[in-house]
């Protein structure tokens, strides 16, 4: 009696396994998210930082060696309509830095985050913020989402802000 319970657990068990969970597949899968975004002014050469919610601190920066994407200087990528891709870790509560990603590079070390908070040139510069899901939910990722944006299908992802 015992083994037959045990047995038919470790079937069910494995039937679970074995089914595609929600989440998983698709648009929706697990991976670094597809996030595009507009702002205020052109800060794309300048580097984000994540403010708390009250926009009173900093509580998120990179180190000088992590504002890299790819081997390459983590600009965002432009978009159509003056969208950009985030290759870096745009947020609700991103705040952008004087500095550009050329200087912060340079740099030995990162800043003290009080230093870092002085050099903050807008505290709310997101105009607008999407979450399109997994990276690999695309195959060619520009054209992709140009096509999404170009086709006003942004209504389809969900809106951050």
């Amino acid at each position: 009696m015992i083994k037959t319970i045990l047995f038919a657990i470790a079937i069910m068990a494995t039937a679970v396994c074995c089914i595609p969970q929600q989440g998983m597949t698709g648009p929706h899968r697990a991976g670094p998210q597809t996030i595009i975004y507009k702002t205020r002014a052109d800060y794309s050469k300048n580097v984000p930082v994540t403010l708390s919610n009250d926009k009173s601190k900093i509580v998120s920066y990179p180190a000088p060696q992590d504002v890299y994407f790819g081997g390459q200087l983590a600009y965002p990528t432009p978009l159509a309509k003056g969208y950009l891709l985030d290759n870096r870790g745009i947020t609700i509560n991103t705040a952008f830095l004087r500095l550009t990603y050329e200087e912060y590079a340079k740099l030995s070390q990162a800043p003290d985050p009080n230093d870092l908070y002085n050099q903050i040139i807008d505290k709310d510069p997101i105009t607008q913020l999407y979450s399109l899901g997994s990276r690999y939910s695309f195959k060619n990722i520009v054209p992709e989402i140009d096509s999404i944006i170009e086709h006003h299908k942004l209504k389809d992802f969900r809106r951050l802000k």
